[in-house]
């Protein structure tokens, strides 16, 4: 049987929970995994909550660049207690968009990929505008099940992405911009992931809806005309790569 994987979507975000009934019924049918990436210690707890419900959902625990001024150390704990099952760490990383010091982003970041390294768990990471301090950071890190989501870099840095061994991921944008086709297209297959990274909004085709986790077969179809494949071998791809990712 062949699944299709969200690499990363914030189903525990409150905008979910109304729907989420729904959600869970749908990824059932459509045979689809979520990793569940959270923002903070509170959006974390819902994270978990949310696994114990159904086991499509792939929690993923961390503080978001956003959220730095969280307690790290409360995180850290809550990784330590639920080590054994946890699929993996996020979303953590840098923006400067939220401190242009960057100082309390980096003392997290680096905390938690720690811990992360500790117990041999991927992660899932947020580089906007921040890819070079990304890479720096994580020549002390192992970069074997590390994702950058959402990749909007350079072409420059997508090979330096692929030289440090990351995967990348891309999401419904993917549909209709013709620069992230082009980053795809040249990204090493085996690192290629996909991504609703709801519930943010999309425009053009989406119509500014809020990214649902149904969207994954429309981006993987337009990953397959992309890449000049068929829809079930690009299906095939992506579930071995996100097995990859994931370690199991």
């Amino acid at each position: 049987m062949t699944w299709y994987f969200d690499s990363h979507i914030h189903l525990s975000d409150p905008a979910y929970l109304s729907d989420m009934e729904f959600i869970l019924k749908g990824m059932e049918h459509l045979k689809l995994k979520a990793c569940c990436v959270s923002m903070d210690v509170e959006n974390s707890l819902q994270t978990l909550k949310l696994a114990k419900i159904n086991d499509l959902v792939l929690p993923f625990i961390g503080i978001h660049p956003e959220c730095a001024d969280d307690n790290v150390e409360k995180m850290i704990e809550m990784i330590e207690e639920h080590h054994d099952i946890l699929s993996g760490i996020g979303e953590i990383g840098l923006d400067p968009t939220y401190d242009n010091t960057n100082t309390r982003q980096v003392h997290v970041f680096e905390s938690l990929l720690s811990i992360a390294e500790k117990f041999n768990k991927p992660v899932s990471i947020h580089s906007r505008k921040s890819l070079d301090n990304v890479f720096e950071i994580m020549t002390s890190y192992n970069t074997k099940h590390a994702l950058l989501h959402w990749f909007d870099g350079s072409k420059k840095q997508l090979q330096k992405a692929m030289d440090m061994g990351f995967f990348v991921s891309f999401g419904p944008v993917m549909i209709y911009a013709n620069d992230k086709q082009t980053l795809l297209s040249k990204t090493v297959e085996s690192k290629i992931l996909v991504e609703t990274d709801g519930p943010v909004r999309f425009s053009r085709c989406f119509e500014s809806k809020s990214g649902q986790i149904s969207f994954i077969p429309s981006v993987i179809f337009a990953a397959a005309k992309v890449l000049e494949k068929t829809f079930d071998d690009m299906t095939n791809l992506l579930e071995k790569n996100s097995k990859s990712y994931l370690g199991i």
